[in-house]
């Protein structure tokens, strides 16, 4: 299965937010789980990378953000990726849009974020963690 990470659930990690850590960094793990492929934009990383050099200076922040790089896969923004996110009136939020038509081109099925409204358009699933971790990654017995 192919995931799309939100900026804020990378915010959330690299941050360490609570409550919210704990189901973001379970969902940022899946990476390691061949289940799935987990995916994020490069704008979602460079957004996480600002609110980490806030909370921990620039070093620290780029070298974590390195780590999120080496560990997801990234998909692609281009001005196709823009323009689609321009022409669908139903996109209220050009950023939004945008880690959308992302994800879409990536192939991925689902979005994990926690502003799930702001993806009131979308037609593949949107979860926040908690809901992605109890619907896909949690072994049922």
């Amino acid at each position: 299965m192919r995931i799309f990470l939100d900026a804020n659930v990378l915010v959330t990690v690299l941050c360490n937010e609570y409550p919210r850590f704990s189901a973001c960094a379970r969902v940022l793990s899946l990476a390691d789980d061949k289940r799935f492929e987990v995916y994020t934009s490069p704008l979602c990383l460079a957004i996480g990378a600002y609110f980490a050099e806030k909370k921990s200076g620039k070093r620290t922040a780029k070298k974590k953000a390195g780590l999120l790089a080496e560990k997801l896969r990234l998909t692609t923004l281009d001005a196709s990726t823009a323009k689609r996110a321009l022409a669908n009136k139903r996109v209220e939020d050009l950023e939004d849009g945008m880690q959308y038509y992302s994800a879409l081109d990536a192939k991925c099925t689902a979005i994990v974020t926690y502003d799930k409204k702001d993806f009131h358009f979308a037609d593949i699933e949107v979860l926040d963690g908690e809901g992605f971790l109890l619907k896909y990654a949690v072994k049922h017995r």
